[in-house]
């Protein structure tokens, strides 16, 4: 594994091999102390971000390397340089990247002219690293296992959807991807997905969660999308993760959210802060996950 793009070019045994590592290094954190020495990570950002920078800077230092912020607004980017132009720059100066944009295609860009390993910190397209905490979270909780159960409530038409889907199949789970009717999901990952499992769309958020073991959501309103807000929020409330919904779902079933939660909307506080919540746990991983993917790709693990 040269770089980390998306889940779609994972195979099982890659996915399985970040996920135990993952769980060594959050074991055995003193192991790796030194693993990154002399090692520069660059994060570059055209999105904003709390667990991505956070997780990735301090997961860096952690193995003893150094993380350098790199935000297009204030670089040369933003100044008509090219993507390629500043690839070829940045791959002289650090030893891995880690991107934040808007579009998939300029992530492929980055990983064409470094010449380093480049990791998908998020694009349109897909949100692999946290995939990848996911289900990590959900192996802990003894939740990621074949014949169980995912449901991913709400707007399944984008990166998290994309991303978990084709995590989620891969390792054996059926997924349910539950939203309203003139929001589907991506055909071309659920076409991709239905090669590893069993993939099914719901319309009736109650028939999508029941007999879930995990029950999955994410905002309604991503990043650019603030002028359709009042007509997403219309059409998605029915979809809201509350007590209600969770009725239908398996009674040990946990509960998910990548964060930032809008408490209100996708999701109830009495949810996200109540007994069938892994959200905490969740965003820990980030951390330890970060940490795996980075010793992988720089051949330290």
């Amino acid at each position: 594994m040269s770089n980390l793009l998306s889940i779609w070019e994972m195979d099982k045994k890659q996915i399985e091999d970040c996920l135990a590592l993952g769980a060594e290094v959050k074991k055995n954190r003193q192991k790796y102390l030194h693993a990154l020495d002399g090692k520069t990570l660059a994060m570059v950002f055209e999105k904003s971000s709390t667990r991505t920078r956070v997780s990735f800077e301090a997961g860096a230092t952690q193995l003893g390397g150094h993380a350098i912020y790199f935000d297009f607004t204030t670089s040369q980017l933003s100044r008509g340089e090219t993507i390629a132009d500043t690839s070829k720059v940045l791959g002289r100066y650090v030893d891995i990247i880690m991107a934040r944009l808007y579009k998939h295609t300029d992530l492929l860009e980055i990983a064409k002219h470094s010449g380093v390993p480049v990791i998908n910190g998020l694009t349109d397209e897909e949100h692999p690293c946290q995939a990848l905490c996911d289900l990590l979270t959900m192996k802990e909780k003894g939740k990621l296992k074949a014949g169980a159960k995912f449901a991913f409530v709400g707007d399944c038409a984008f990166n998290m959807a994309n991303s978990l889907m084709l995590s989620c199949t891969k390792m054996g789970m059926e997924v349910a991807l539950v939203c309203p009717k003139g929001y589907p999901p991506n055909p071309k990952y659920v076409k991709e997905a239905k090669k590893y499992g069993k993939v099914e769309v719901y319309s009736d958020a109650a028939a999508g969660v029941k007999d879930a073991d995990v029950i999955y959501t994410d905002v309604w309103i991503s990043m650019g999308m603030d002028e359709e807000k009042a007509e997403r929020t219309k059409a998605f409330t029915p979809f809201q993760v509350n007590d209600a919904l969770l009725a239908h779902a398996k009674k040990d079933c946990i509960v998910m959210h990548c964060l930032p939660a809008h408490r209100g909307l996708e999701i109830t506080s009495e949810v996200l802060d109540g007994k069938h919540s892994v959200v905490w746990d969740q965003a820990e991983n980030r951390l330890h996950i970060q940490k795996a993917i980075m010793l992988k790709l720089l051949g330290k693990a």
